[in-house]
């Protein structure tokens, strides 16, 4: 038991790191842990799931020089200049907009209670948040959902098939890339037509949520590599079973 937690919580950070490593946002909050205790285990997890390893750590090297050059420095600046408040903020606007795909994907999955919450949200973080720029629904009790299409895949029965890192985008699996394109159907920026702008949303959107995991780097143990894909396989199952996992351990 104790380490199918710590598992979770390696999950639960993944959702996290996997954004500081050039994903689209997708948090979660994560605890300091003790994963000295069945670090042999873990590391192997996600072996069989991983048959194109070799070239996966050719894209993780690159994403990795990557976020240590460009995108973490500008994050630290990001978050040096910005007041707290604002930084908040900002990242609940982001947040709030994608308030439309986890509605969208909770219809797509039957979901219809969850599918109830993300529009309650959606209506009292837009109308009575400013624009979602405070989060008066968490506070109400609503608590926030994360779902896309590769969960609804998922629910529908489709496999995830091998694990991939893709450039700038980081982990992902075969069912999971596929459905990318689709949730840009539900994305704020299939819309904006001005150019300039929507391509500065989603810059700012990048540099908030990385400068948002600053503080959860520490956590990573062992082979970053490894620890990235395990703890990402593992909540995307965690996600797709809506939590109800089996410990394989």
């Amino acid at each position: 038991m104790q380490l199918f937690l710590n598992t979770s919580v390696r999950c639960m950070l993944s959702t996290a790191l996997v954004a500081g490593y050039l994903s689209l946002p997708s948090m979660a909050f994560a605890q300091e842990t003790d994963y000295s205790q069945d670090d042999e285990i873990w590391q192997d997890f996600g072996e069989k799931e991983d048959p194109w390893e070799q070239a996966n750590r050719a894209v993780f090297r690159f994403n990795d020089v990557l976020d240590r050059w460009a995108l973490k420095p500008l994050a630290k600046g990001y978050q040096k200049v910005t007041p707290d408040v604002v930084e908040d903020g900002v990242h609940n606007v982001f947040r709030n907009l994608g308030e439309v795909r986890n509605l969208t994907n909770n219809l797509l999955q039957l979901k219809m209670h969850d599918a109830g919450i993300d529009t309650a949200r959606f209506f009292f973080n837009t109308s009575f948040g400013l624009l979602g720029f405070f989060d008066v629904a968490t506070k109400m009790g609503l608590q926030r959902n994360d779902e896309d299409f590769g969960q609804t895949l998922g629910s529908w029965g489709v496999k995830s098939g091998p694990y991939l890192v893709l450039p700038f985008f980081g982990p992902s699996t075969v069912r999971d890339t596929a459905s990318l394109y689709t949730d840009t159907y539900v994305s704020a920026y299939r819309y904006i037509n001005d150019v300039p702008v929507r391509n500065s949303m989603y810059g700012l959107n990048i540099v908030d949520t990385r400068a948002s995991l600053l503080s959860a780097e520490r956590l990573i143990a062992g082979d970053k590599y490894r620890f990235i894909r395990n703890a990402y396989l593992q909540n995307r199952e965690f996600k797709v079973l809506d939590g109800n996992v089996v410990d394989d351990f």
